[in-house]
């Protein structure tokens, strides 16, 4: 049976704007870090992979000796005891409702259970988050049945195809039989490196990122009494009408990846070489 891979923020939930920007802006006051992100300036860190990596992107020279933080030790240790807060603040946001899940992600999950599909998740954030995510988007039922793939289980963060290589490893399942979905250009390109189908279900920070290598771009993955799914790119021609469904993706797994290529470069006037 084939396997379908989840990212999780901005995937299983919107969670970058509403959960991530809010901890992150709190754990600054909390810990007296003179730094608030705007949802301009969040949009920029979106790009960076990893928490922890966004957190050491704000450390200036300036800002290091303002917080006294002497040496690489007492640096690794602060941005430890920040990240540390952050999820907590994070977790509590999720349990609060605040981020409900994206259309169509209990259903498909739901349709690949029951058909018996290996599920999992893959992401950069740190596992207690991403548990905490998964269980509130589809419950706890469906997430016992997830192997979850999250933090840092492997040196190398997204773009890198790290983490994506690892979860193939550990499900013991071929790349030729497993499909991801993703909403960022950084999680696509960590998925086509590592040779997997991917679907990407944009989120506000990614709509206008670049998807060349996506076996389909659309704008959720619908609900058939609730958001329709809006088609941006379908080189495969699978003709999604408003819900993305397991047959959909079955066949994107069943398709022929030179095929998208050439529909690809023909539709955007290129060759290909």
């Amino acid at each position: 049976m084939p396997a379908l891979i989840f990212d999780c923020d901005g995937v299983l939930a919107d969670t970058e704007q509403y959960g991530h920007l809010p901890a992150f802006n709190q754990t600054f006051t909390d810990f007296g870090v003179p730094v608030q992100w705007s949802v301009d300036e969040y949009a920029e860190k979106v790009k960076i992979g990893g928490g922890k990596e966004r957190m050491r992107s704000i450390l200036t020279p300036a800002l290091v000796a303002e917080l006294g933080l002497d040496d690489d030790c007492s640096t690794g240790a602060a941005i430890l005891a920040w990240h540390k807060r952050k999820t907590e603040i994070y977790k509590g946001l999720v349990g609060s409702g605040v981020m409900p899940a994206r259309p169509g992600i209990a259903r498909i999950v739901r349709e690949a259970h029951d058909a018996g599909w290996t599920l999992a998740v893959a992401s950069t954030s740190a596992e207690p988050a991403v548990r905490a995510v998964l269980t509130h988007a589809v419950g706890e039922d469906l997430a016992s049945h997830f192997a979850v793939f999250a933090g840092d289980v492997v040196p190398a963060k997204k773009p890198a195809p790290d983490i994506y290589l690892l979860a193939l490893r550990e499900l013991g399942m071929r790349a030729e039989d497993t499909i991801v979905v993703e909403d960022s250009g950084n999680g696509l390109r960590a998925a086509v490196d590592a040779g997997l189908a991917t679907v990407v279900t944009v989120s506000g920070f990614t709509r206008e990122e670049d998807f060349t290598g996506a076996a389909l771009v659309v704008s959720s993955l619908g609900d058939p009494d609730g958001e329709q799914a809006e088609v941006l790119e379908d080189p495969h021609g699978v003709g999604v009408r408003g819900v993305v469904t397991l047959a959909t993706l079955q066949a994107l797994l069943d398709a022929d990846p030179h095929a998208a290529s050439v529909s690809h470069a023909s539709s955007t006037g290129t060759e290909t070489p």
